[in-house]
């Protein structure tokens, strides 16, 4: 064989290697992989595809699934194996992000992964007397204020909103909205997904309805996907409804925020600002802020939290909103 024909053979078996085998069956079929190998700048045909296979798998934990035809290739199931291998960064950082990226992956995309979260845990089991190796056990994440447990999610419920997130299709779901003691039927387009804190909310606009909304997903009894394809409102993005403040349960405005803040908090908002045009002036003792901020039930709950570290000036509406509910709850006790 010509030395540019076997250069160009382990080109593509090494992007075979490397990208298109998937961990678990059914696999991909030849015609699948002639595809993705054409995608990614290969021209083979599919027979060329079908002997790299067979000629791979003599050599690496790859497995032919008959059980349908056509027959589908993937990597033996618990096959400890990763042809780049794994250095120690990529160990530790896929350590770091296994718990996260399981909560607001799809389940077909974790399932992908978890060959390298066993090599991962693998590798740093491997090394303990390398110190980065320690650094998953050294390092943790703890969100600010109370650490809820996260709500139970009814079984399936998240995998068909992911799946109907991935597809664009529409999602009919059983759902109980605050305060309400009935379950409805809702007929949602679904738009991202947020996992805020403990808690996982789907960004959805409902049945003819173009305005999105937050919607928990515990709150979901069931859910099943539509054939009817999503649609989007005009100049929908992810960024910017959470820039607009709509994240934190907000009606999308922005507000000027006045107040007068203690030394404490002062030190606080001056070390992780409200806002990127937060001002703190200081006179005769006193802190004033100045802060344009979403308005938002999240800024709400933050000023009662604070309780007498904080006295809102202005908007008057908010002023006089914050004094009626701390009245509401001093007349608890």
């Amino acid at each position: 064989m010509p030395s540019s024909d076997h250069e160009t053979t382990l080109a593509r078996q090494w992007e075979l290697l490397r990208n298109h085998l998937p961990s678990r069956p059914p696999g991909r079929t030849s015609k699948d992989l002639r595809d993705r190998l054409e995608a990614a700048g290969h021209n083979v045909q599919k027979r060329t595809v079908e002997r790299d296979m067979v000629e791979l798998s003599r050599i690496f934990p790859i497995v032919r699934n008959e059980n349908g035809t056509p027959y589908g290739w993937h990597w033996q199931e618990n096959a400890r194996f990763d042809v780049l291998g794994m250095d120690l960064s990529e160990a530790v950082s896929l350590g770091l992000m296994e718990d996260v990226l399981r909560q607001i992956m799809p389940p077909a995309f974790i399932s992908a992964l978890e060959g390298k979260f066993s090599l991962a845990r693998e590798k740093l089991a491997a090394l303990p007397k390398i110190p980065h190796a320690r650094w998953k056990d050294l390092v943790r994440y703890v969100p600010p204020g109370i650490p809820f447990i996260p709500p139970t999610i009814a079984p399936g419920v998240l995998p068909f909103i992911q799946e109907a997130l991935l597809q664009q299709r529409q999602l009919l779901v059983i759902y109980k909205k605050t305060g309400t003691h009935e379950a409805k039927e809702y007929t949602l387009h679904p738009l991202s997904l947020i996992q805020q804190g403990a808690r996982s909310y789907l960004v959805a606009s409902a049945f003819d309805y173009d305005t999105p909304l937050l919607y928990a997903v515990h709150r979901m009894a069931s859910a099943t996907i539509l054939e009817d394809v999503v649609k989007r409102p005009k100049g929908y993005s992810l960024d910017t409804f959470i820039d607009s403040g709509a994240a934190q349960f907000g009606s999308g405005e922005t507000l000027t925020l006045k107040a007068r803040v203690s030394d404490e908090l002062a030190l606080l908002l001056r070390e992780t600002p409200l806002s990127k045009d937060q001002k703190i002036t200081t006179r005769s003792g006193v802190h004033s802020l100045t802060a344009n901020v979403p308005n938002s039930w999240q800024l709400h709950f933050w000023i009662r939290s604070q309780g007498a570290a904080i006295t809102v000036m202005k908007p008057v509406a908010l002023r006089n909103h914050i004094i009626t509910s701390l009245k509401e709850a001093l007349g608890n006790y």
